[in-house]
């Protein structure tokens, strides 16, 4: 079978806006992405991140491109729509990746308070994790 594009998504939260607690969430988040995902950064397309109006202390991009191997991965901050009653101050974003592999386990990290947008992932992710 041949190269398959696919997806990950992720999520956050954060506990105020400032440049300390939004680099805290992102590391945490990407260094749950990396510990579960077998993720090869020369095969990352692209990601996105969005944020939610209550944050623009900094980009979570800009955070992301701190860690080693993620300066030449193509990033892009966007702000997420504002729907009256949704999760306040949350981090997402949505990787596109190539993969030879298309069975492949894919972990989609929510965390915090995120957790409650995806409680289907997240209890599948408990089972994967665990193993």
């Amino acid at each position: 079978m041949g190269w398959r594009v696919r997806a990950i998504r992720g999520a956050t939260t954060v506990s105020e806006n400032s440049v300390s607690a939004i680099r805290e969430a992102v590391h945490e988040l990407l260094d749950e992405l990396e510990l579960h995902n077998q993720l090869d950064m020369d095969e990352i397309v692209s990601i996105t991140f969005s944020v939610t109006r209550d944050l623009d202390a900094v980009f979570p991009a800009a955070i992301a491109r701190e860690r080693p191997h993620w300066k030449n991965v193509p990033l892009l901050d966007v702000q997420q729509m504002h729907v009256e009653g949704s999760l306040e101050r949350c981090i997402r974003f949505l990787i596109h990746f190539n993969t030879p592999n298309s069975d492949i386990e894919i972990y989609h990290p929510y965390l915090r308070q995120a957790r409650h947008l995806r409680p289907d992932w997240t209890l599948a992710q408990a089972a994967l994790s665990s193993k």
